[in-house]
Order: C-alpha cells, then sequence, then structure tokens
C-alpha cells in the first residue's frame, strides 16, 4: 500500500484509558483557549494522521516555509498552512489547554514555539488575494495576531459512523484488495458531471474513496446532512457497491484553490489513495483562480515529491447530440447542445419547486435536494 506523507502515518490520540487520564490531568493545571470549528476540524485530521507528517501545529519554521516555497522546513511538499492562533496572554505559556466551544478538553498543545502571524502575507500566499469577500481571506480576520506551535496529544474524537480513519480506510481497502485507489474529494452534492468523471476514473482503479468534506464551509454551501443523503442515494443506485468506500472527511474548506487541491490531494494519500480526481476550479470560490490553474499546479512538482496521482478531467456535460455525458476531448458540438448549470441557476429551480433536468442531476438526488430547499435554514 502507498506510504503516508512523509513516510509514516502519525497517531496523536490518547488511545488507552490511563493515556486519556493522564491527559486530562495535564491539562487541569494549563490555560484552556477555546478552538474555532476550523482549528477543532484541524485538530481531529492532526491527531488521527488525516494530516500526516504534522505532529501538532506549526511552528514558525514550518508556517514561513509553506507560505513561500509550498513544503514544509524539512523540504516535504505542503501547501496550506496548519496553525493554531492565541491571545497575547497564552502564547506565552509552556502548554495549553485546547477546548471546544462548551468547555470540553479536546487536546494538550506542548508549545514549542510563538510567533507573529502577518495576515496580509498569507492571504496573499494562500488566497491570492486580499479581498474580504474571499472567505479564506474573511476568515484570517477573526484569529488571533500570534501563532503558537508544537505537538500535540487529543482525546479520542466523539464518532458519527460515517468518519473513518486514515488507518481505517487502509486496512478496508487491503480487506478488499485494493491497490490502486481514487479519492474524490466534493463539498456539494454530485451532479451528473462529477458522476461521468467518478466512474471515468474508475475504469482504471480498483476502488473509489468518495470522501466529502464536512467539516467547516461557508454559510451558503447545501448542509452536510443533506448532501450526505445525496450521496447514499446516488450510491445505492448507480455504482457497484463493492468498488465504492463512502467515508467523510471532517475538514474545514479553505477555498484556496489551486494550494488546496494540492492539499487535499496530500490528506486522500494519507488514507490510502494512489490517484486523487482534480477537475475544473478545484477548491474554487468566485472567479480568484484560473479554471485550470489546480490542475496545472500540480504540475510544478515532481511526481516523486507528491507521491499521489493526479487525475485530471476537463469541465463535462451532457450532450443532445452525442446523447451522453461528455468533454471538450470527446465532443466538438456547440454549446448549445450543452446541459450546464451553474449552482445559482439550480437553486433558483429548486427554490420554484422545479427539477434540474435528469442530463444535469439524478431525479433521486435533485427530489432530496427540493425537499431540503423547502427547509428556511437553507431557501
Amino acid at each position: 500500500m502507498i506510504l503516508p506523507h512523509g513516510g509514516k502515518l502519525v497517531n496523536r490520540i490518547a488511545s488507552t484509558p490511563d493515556a486519556e487520564t493522564e491527559l486530562r490531568e495535564r491539562a487541569a493545571g494549563l490555560k484552556c483557549v477555546t478552538l474555532s470549528r476550523r482549528e477543532l476540524n484541524d485538530l481531529e485530521l492532526i491527531a488521527n494522521g488525516a494530516l500526516s507528517p504534522l505532529h501538532g501545529f506549526m511552528t514558525r519554521r514550518d508556517y514561513e516555509a509553506v507560505l513561500d516555497t509550498m513544503h514544509l522546513a524539512d523540504g516535504l511538499v505542503w501547501t496550506i498552512p496548519v496553525v493554531l492562533t492565541v491571545d497575547r496572554d497564552s502564547s506565552t505559556a509552556d502548554a495549553l489547554a485546547l477546548c471546544d466551544e462548551r468547555g470540553a478538553l479536546r487536546a494538550v498543545l506542548e508549545v514549542e514555539d510563538s510567533f507573529e502571524i502577518d495576515r496580509a502575507r498569507e492571504a496573499r500566499a494562500v488566497y491570492r488575494t486580499l479581498d474580504r469577500a474571499h472567505p479564506g481571506v474573511e476568515s484570517l480576520s477573526y484569529r488571533g495576531a500570534v501563532g503558537v506551535g508544537g505537538p500535540i496529544t487529543a482525546l479520542p474524537a466523539e464518532r458519527d459512523g460515517t468518519s473513518l480513519t486514515p488507518a481505517e480506510t487502509r486496512a478496508e481497502f487491503e480487506r478488499r484488495g485494493w491497490d490502486t485507489i481514487v479519492g474524490f474529494q466534493t463539498r456539494n452534492p454530485i451532479h451528473r458531471a462529477h458522476e461521468y468523471i467518478q466512474k471515468c476514473a474508475l475504469e482504471i482503479v480498483d476502488g473509489l474513496l468518495l470522501h466529502p468534506i464536512v467539516g467547516e464551509t461557508k454559510s451558503d454551501d447545501i448542509p452536510a446532512e443533506v448532501r450526505l443523503r445525496c450521496y447514499r442515494q446516488l450510491l445505492s443506485s448507480y455504482f457497484p457497491k463493492d468498488r465504492v468506500l463512502f467515508s467523510t472527511l471532517p475538514a474545514a474548506m479553505r477555498y484556496a484553490g489551486p494550494r488546496e487541491a494540492i492539499f487535499h490531494a496530500l490528506i486522500r494519500k494519507n488514507y490510502g489513495c494512489t490517484h486523487f480526481i482534480v477537475g475544473r476550479d478545484h477548491a474554487g470560490v468566485g472567479g480568484y483562480y484560473g479554471t485550470y490553474d489546480a490542475q496545472r499546479l500540480f504540475d510544478d512538482f515532481e511526481a516523486e515529491a507528491l507521491g499521489i496521482r493526479p487525475l485530471k478531467f476537463e469541465n463535462a456535460f451532457y450532450c443532445r447530440r452525442c446523447d451522453s455525458m461528455a468533454s471538450r476531448k470527446t465532443c466538438s458540438h456547440d454549446e448549445g447542445e450543452h446541459v450546464t448549470l451553474s449552482g445559482t441557476a439550480v437553486r433558483e429551480m429548486l427554490r420554484g419547486g422545479r427539477l434540474p433536468p435528469k442530463e444535469f442531476s439524478r431525479p433521486e438526488v435533485a427530489e432530496i435536494l427540493l425537499d431540503a430547499m423547502r427547509e428556511p435554514a437553507i431557501a
């Protein structure tokens, strides 16, 4: 099986009753820092190895190396800073208790380093913009001024039955006898174009890891529970059950476009994937990135340095003349023959009580979205 990024799958979880007791006793005398939802998402992924080789939140050396070179300080490819920010009083501690919004202990951080955060520098490097309308740039304004880095030890996370750890997906791939696995990243319900590229990928690998993000996303994204119903319906009706593993990823979306595409690929490498689907405007938002900028960024790295192979797909659509799904690589007909809809157009249809055409979305999936749109929080 493919090695994790850095060669070893990290585990920073206190996994025995004695270890949990020791961690709680250690935390009792420490200052408690309340983590945001995004920081809690990062904490869980550090702890279970999804962010291998990270053992904790980044120190200054790694943070600045990632911003400037898209590598960690030791030279390993890494494109997204994973940092914890605190107020100045907390930054002088030797260790911190990391808690959720309820005040419940989630982990202990051994503080090795504290450093100033340059929000503008981070925004330019990661998001390519200082525009506060970008959700990633906006999120920087809510963070503390000082970063604290060092290894964490976490209590076991609450499990909802949908999210497998990297160790668990790897064990399942081995159980199924899969040598080649393609990962698919999504934060939206899957429409026909997504289904098409997943099935194209399945023609050349042993299995598919359908791995939707269920951590923090934009407020106007479809809620995770609705998306999960859509995924399950699609899988039960249109995919071979023995070729797909469905699991959720408790990660936060950064909307960092090309850099986040690399980040998403490395995470799936840690989960055991050998291939990763990269479509149009991966992890994009608004018009901040070019349609295929994410695919081009993969070309800037040696294949051995990434260790996971990107499968690059052009924008797919249903062509009325071809009477099938296609892309510009396989279809020569005019755009007027193509069935493509923006997210805004689909929402307007659903709000009006109309289903998108079956060429765009499977009717069963569209029905779930139509029902969900009647809920005030979504509509």
